[in-house]
């Protein structure tokens, strides 16, 4: 068998094919959603296609008990199938106030309408009328983006970390939209990373430095590939239905894959995972940036990313 670089064969490719989630899509009535910011639905169609977070976790059952698998082609010409633990590492969920609120009851997320968040401050409490921002922006701002629903960012070292499942079940029993809503009913600037940590190859080899690598992964969570971010570049955004896409979804119908618009890799220096015969050097780079500049302008600090960054 011919050797990664021979070949062509890009083993980072792989990685995203096989952690990519497909999620089962269906349609709703865009008057059902009428309420909603027009802004985030698409023109022109009287129903819309979207997908309800509960199946979205649901993908990651079988990856955070087990691992997921990723082919990987080492340079002697071997093939090993490397096992990944999911970490949630941040999601921000935005979304409208009024339809939430009325969604969630009495959930503390709204109480006094003190501990949801605005794209204008997204590190802070609730923008205040005395604030000292111009109410007309913030305005502009909560119609293009809505409110911020929740946000987690983790701070834990990834031995002290549940997988993704378990972790979304703990946040899911104090916010309870987790479960419940659907893609359609959320922002484009909802998103969410998950963090990858290498666990075990089959079969084994000792001494395999590269099979070490990190991987942290972005994904939107709507359904719509259309990028209302001002000035993203984004570019890695990837919304594919049924066989549009060679992935582990590929043959599946009424599925979206939710193929990552960022990356950011620790450990993943060396020529197994950068092949430059298949893109892979330019690929990093486009999606690391994606990633950098979604977070500049959401003004979000991510610490596993920013670990990342620096080692």
């Amino acid at each position: 068998m011919a050797s990664s670089s021979s070949a062509g064969h890009s083993n980072l490719q792989s990685f995203i094919n096989s952690t990519t989630p497909s999620v089962p899509s269906h349609t709703l009535p865009k008057r059902s959603l009428e309420d909603w910011n027009s802004l985030w639905l698409p023109a022109g169609r009287d129903t819309v296609e979207c997908f309800n977070l509960r199946d979205l976790w649901g993908q990651y059952t079988e990856w955070s008990a087990y691992g997921a698998g990723a082919e990987v082609l080492l340079h002697g010409g071997d093939i090993v199938d490397q096992y990944y633990v999911p970490y949630l590492s941040a999601i921000q969920i935005y979304t409208n106030k009024s339809r939430a609120s009325s969604r969630n009851g009495a959930s503390n997320c709204w109480s006094n309408g003190s501990a949801y968040r605005t794209l204008v401050d997204p590190r802070g409490s609730a923008v205040q009328e005395d604030a000292g921002l111009h109410h007309e922006g913030i305005r502009r701002a909560q119609e293009q983006f809505g409110y911020l629903y929740f946000e987690f960012i983790e701070n834990n070292t990834p031995f002290g970390r549940p997988p993704l499942l378990e972790k979304v079940r703990e946040l899911a029993s104090i916010h309870p939209g987790l479960m419940s809503f659907e893609s359609a009913e959320l922002s484009p600037a909802s998103w969410m990373s998950v963090a990858w940590y290498p666990i075990y190859h089959i079969p084994a080899r000792p001494k395999v430095k590269d099979l070490s690598a990190c991987f942290l992964t972005y994904h939107k969570l709507t359904s719509s590939c259309q990028d209302h971010m001002q000035g993203s570049t984004a570019e890695g955004v990837s919304c594919t239905r049924g066989g549009n896409r060679s992935s582990s979804s590929e043959g599946k119908s009424n599925h979206i894959a939710l193929y990552p618009f960022g990356l950011a890799t620790y450990r993943a220096r060396g020529k197994l995972w950068t092949n430059p015969e298949s893109g892979d050097d330019e690929r990093v780079v486009s999606l690391y940036n994606a990633a950098d500049s979604w977070l500049r302008q959401l003004e979000v600090v991510h610490n596993d990313f920013n670990f990342f960054s620096t080692h």
